[in-house]
């Protein structure tokens, strides 16, 4: 049995602030924007994902980002996970990204985080990108119990969830 109803049709992109911003899937061809978003903001990003994912690895290259993009596509168009990147309206930059996961702890039907780049933790654009992402997930998504990780819920207390019986 999938996580996601057989019609379900994942949004292609959805506004932030007026159109300035957007969230889109992400793409391989994102490597370029992405890498420097990632490595840009790594020890922030790893005291965040670090002891749940291990990412973003220290040591982690180009190649092996852009790998993890074209894994991600693959997945969103198999919808058995989501990624979404936040881009400014031209999409010359990756400034964040929302990862909307089958759940792997007991207590939900979707497990959602999400991030910004170092130079917006603070600004009106985490602000709205922080409103945005639970009122988006309501609207689009069909979840009934999703989980809000590092927000609602730490990642330590999510950790000591027992499994998802379907994980």
């Amino acid at each position: 049995m999938s996580w996601l109803p057989d019609d379900f049709v994942h949004p292609v992109q959805v506004p932030l602030l007026g159109g300035a911003y957007h969230l889109r899937p992400v793409r391989e061809a994102d490597a370029p924007l992405d890498y420097p978003a990632v490595m840009g903001s790594r020890e922030r990003l790893f005291s965040i994902f670090g002891p749940a994912w291990g990412w973003p690895a220290a040591t982690m290259t180009y190649e092996a980002n852009q790998a993890d993009l074209l894994r991600h596509a693959k997945e969103i168009a198999a919808h058995q996970s989501f990624n979404y990147a936040l881009f400014d309206a031209a999409e010359t930059a990756v400034l964040g990204c929302v990862y909307i996961d089958p759940p792997e702890r007991a207590g939900a039907d979707g497990e959602i985080s999400w991030w910004v780049v170092d130079e917006l933790v603070g600004s009106e654009v985490e602000e709205a990108f922080d409103a945005l992402v639970p009122q988006w997930i309501a609207a689009d998504w069909p979840f009934e119990q999703p989980r809000f990780l590092g927000r609602e819920i730490s990642w330590a207390d999510w950790a000591a969830l027992p499994e998802h019986p379907g994980a």
